[in-house]
């Protein structure tokens, strides 16, 4: 069977299963403005999702990223941005409600927030710690199926 993520928002928590064996769990933060699908809306869709693009292979922890190219790197400062820091998995929504996806730029992706980690916080896409988004981008290929759940 191949892999899969899913993306719980109740319990902030990211799996990666093969077939029925849980590979692995990671804490996550989702969006601090809840769920939804609207353009601009900030906040996280739900349903069955794809990884159509994966960024930042190779890259050191902490590269910063600005339209998905590296543009310089966080050096532990506290920052009220939002970065896309270290990698980043690109969705792509699978079904009618939430077929924007792709195009409102939801990642899955490091952050500069690691203490936020574990609450909702983002502006949409999905936060992991830097360590553990590259141990995640290492193990999963592009066309994985993601669902996120409230």
């Amino acid at each position: 069977m191949p892999l899969r993520l899913e993306v719980s928002i109740a319990t902030q928590r990211l799996q990666l299963w093969d077939g029925a064996r849980l590979v692995k769990e990671w804490p996550v933060s989702t969006a601090r403005a809840g769920v939804g699908f609207k353009e601009g809306s900030l906040r996280t869709p739900v349903g069955q999702f794809r990884i159509r693009e994966k960024h930042g292979a190779g890259a050191p922890s902490g590269t910063i990223f600005k339209s998905r190219q590296p543009a310089g790197l966080w050096q532990g400062e506290r920052l009220d941005d939002d970065l896309v820091l270290t990698r980043i998995l690109r969705l792509e929504g699978l079904e009618a409600r939430n077929a924007n996806t792709f195009d409102r730029y939801i990642y899955i992706h490091g952050t500069n927030d690691e203490p936020g980690i574990g609450r909702p916080g983002s502006h949409g896409c999905v936060r992991l710690r830097n360590d553990d988004m590259i141990e995640l981008y290492d193990l999963v290929p592009e066309g994985t199926e993601v669902w996120i759940g409230e």
